[in-house]
């Protein structure tokens, strides 16, 4: 009967020890060795450069009571920004700077949008880079939603949007800041899962008496010319508004998420509280001016009574 062999010791020395293999993701290698070149001559001159990838991502949400042209604003903004994702409403209170930002980290955001609605009357609209700042306050005025206005023009869900600034931007500091939130915050970073590799819609952005008015636009190329159009077929092309209409009314720049130091306030802001309680007061003093018109004519029978008539007495007979 044949006897079994021997097996040799298996036990891994120092020498030859396995080397333990990278981990590997989805994007690439995490923890990739790097590798060493085997001579001089081999080793490259210049180092590589890291490259930057924009993962810029938007949470979006609203505060309880919101009205419903103002919810409608919002879920406009949201089918634009295929970057942008949706909470449940927030309560506003003086604590939702620190739930938002909660909010915001557990999303993997890196902004936010949020719309605050006062008074049901009153629409706000926050601006933040999160979670160290800065954030902008905003009064929106002249809102028209895309169920309003129901215009002609129409582009693709999900593609990018060419952002258009007026030259007014670069003027002030406070409106370079602006320009640069907007920026990060309505652009769309290439090569996104649910954005499409094309542009078809434009947004622009102008500053018109200390506000930013906000329109959004199609790309109109003329059917009858082919896919790609030739350099003197440009000017054949035609912008077709499609919506949504706001405008912004900056209030103050705070230097962290949702409050800190206040970077800038707007002198020219006026409350809406402000406007009403002047429109009753107008409205009250026209009561006031007929009150005093007849206490006067009171006060003038008073100090000079009508002499008494001399036919009085016969008419009585």
């Amino acid at each position: 009967m044949a006897r079994k062999r021997k097996q040799p010791d298996q036990t891994p020395t120092d020498s030859a020890a396995a080397v333990e293999r990278p981990k590997r993701t989805l994007l690439g290698w995490k923890d990739k060795p790097e590798e060493r070149p085997s001579s001089p001559a081999a080793a490259p001159s210049t180092t590589a450069t890291p490259f930057f990838r924009n993962k810029e991502k938007t949470l979006v949400t609203c505060s309880r009571r919101i009205t419903y042209r103002y919810r409608h604003l919002m879920l406009n903004i949201v089918s634009l920004l295929p970057h942008c994702k949706k909470d449940s409403k927030v309560e506003s209170k003086q604590s939702k700077g620190a739930t938002l930002n909660e909010l915001v980290e557990l999303k993997s955001c890196s902004s936010c949008l949020f719309f605050e609605c006062r008074k049901q009357k009153d629409l706000y609209m926050w601006i933040s880079k999160c979670p160290d700042g800065p954030s902008v306050k905003f009064l929106v005025n002249a809102v028209h939603t895309m169920e309003e206005l129901k215009l002609t023009g129409n582009h693709l869900k999900g593609s990018r949007p060419l952002l258009t600034f007026s030259s007014n931007f670069d003027k002030d500091a406070h409106w370079k800041l602006l320009k640069e939130m907007i920026t990060q915050v309505f652009g769309t970073p290439k090569d996104h899962r649910k954005a499409k590799p094309y542009y078809d819609h434009v947004f622009v952005f102008s500053i018109v008496d200390d506000h930013i008015w906000f329109r959004n636009y199609q790309i109109s190329v003329p059917h009858l010319e082919t896919d790609k159009l030739v350099k003197g077929a440009l000017d054949k092309m035609t912008l077709v508004e499609v919506g949504p209409r706001f405008c912004l009314n900056p209030i103050k720049i705070f230097g962290g998420s949702f409050g800190g130091p206040t970077l800038y306030e707007n002198p020219f802001y006026i409350s809406p509280n402000q406007i009403r309680a002047l429109e009753k007061r107008k409205k009250a003093g026209k009561y006031a001016k007929k009150v005093k018109a007849k206490t006067r004519r009171k006060m003038h029978e008073q100090s000079n009574p009508l002499e008494p008539d001399e036919f009085a007495g016969m008419w009585k007979e």
